[in-house]
Order: C-alpha cells, then structure tokens, then sequence
C-alpha cells in the first residue's frame, strides 16, 4: 500500500485506477465510490498491522467501460499504469500515472453525446470581494470540435449563461471557489477544479 499512498498523495482529488496486473484496483475511500458508480463488488484486502483496507477493481480491458461512467458522474480521474514488465522488476514494480482524465476534457464517444457540446469553462473574477455590479470573465472550449470563446459579462448574469451553457467543468481559482459556487447554487451541479491563484495572474497568460 505504500507505493500507492505515495502516488495517491500526489492526486489527491481524484479516483486513482492503479493497475496491478491484469486489473485497475481502487482503494479506501476511492473503491467506496468505484463500487457505488460502477456497479462493482466492494471488497476488503489485508493491510497488516494497519487492518483492511476498501477495495474495488476491475480488468484491465474493460477501463473503456468503466472509465467513461466515473467521468460521467462527475470525478477526476488517474490512471495508474505499470511501467515496467512484472516478470523482470526488481522488488515492486514500478507504476505511474499517465493521465489525468477529467468531465471537461473527455473524448471518448461513451462519454461525449453527439447532440450537444462537451464544454469545458473558465470563471475569472477581478477581486476577491466581488461586488453585484462587477464583470467576470468567462471562457469555455470544447476539447472535442475546437470551439472556443472568451470574454467579459455582467457578474448578475454568469449563473444564466452557465446554465444556458452546460459546461461539465468548471475551472475556478481558489480564491474564489466559494464566493462562484455560492453564485451559481442551483445552476451548476458539475465539477469544480480550483486551481493555484498565479494561474489567473494577467502575465501568466502572456509567457
């Protein structure tokens, strides 16, 4: 459990699929929810002196399956895959992630429905008190068409739009993560990722 901690700690706010063999394992509270979404038996594996540890997993073959229902669901994902061949590691074999899948940025077909567009959306806000009469910036792109847009609009009318727009996820700086999600309550149910605040600094986005 070690080295999977150890990659956990690293994503923290995602389900981690770590691959052990011909299966994608999850585990503690992450196999809690892998269980309730997909539909898959919760099991307990033996941790030591540390007691059993929630597990739920599925083969290798089926990620194409099961991946896209996490996503619809609403959680971040990473995939945790051995880098090495088991038969030739030295001690444990090593694993990494090598991707990170989220609702916004999905292009599988069993994720995406043909009828509408996969937004992924920006919300900027100019201070950390936001008053009624201030503008937000708003940007959203559908990784799957290439459609982009970006610009400014009242902060009275961004729970309208988003609405309107139906973005999957939301990309927000954490300084304002609580003062948009109470703007939006009840207009927006999907994820929020809160991102460090120097992203959001004006020069960042000329480098």
């Amino acid at each position: 459990m070690r080295q999977y901690r150890q990659v956990k700690a690293r994503y923290p706010d995602t389900i981690l699929l770590f691959r052990m063999g011909d299966f994608y394992e999850t585990f503690e509270e992450d196999a809690k929810t892998a269980s309730k979404v997909l539909g898959i038996t919760l099991t307990k594996r033996g941790n030591g002196a540390a007691g059993e540890v929630p597990l739920a997993g599925f083969p290798h073959h089926a990620l194409e399956t099961y991946l896209p229902k996490l996503l619809k669901a609403g959680h971040r994902v990473a995939v945790c895959e051995q880098l090495e061949d088991p038969r030739f590691a030295k001690g444990i074999v090593k694993r990494d992630v090598i991707e990170v899948v989220t609702p916004g940025i999905a292009f599988s077909e069993k994720v995406l429905d043909g009828r509408q567009n996969n937004f992924l959306a920006c919300i900027a806000l100019g201070s950390a008190v936001a008053a009624a009469d201030d503008n937000a910036g708003l940007a959203f792109v559908d990784a799957s068409t290439g459609e982009f847009s970006a610009g400014e609009l009242p902060l009275k009318t961004l729970a309208e739009h988003i609405a309107n727009l139906r973005p999957s996820e939301l990309l927000v700086q954490k300084r304002d993560r609580s003062t948009i999600e109470s703007i939006l309550k009840g207009s927006f149910s999907g994820l929020v990722t809160a991102m460090d605040d120097w992203i959001f600094h004006a020069g960042y986005g000329y480098d």
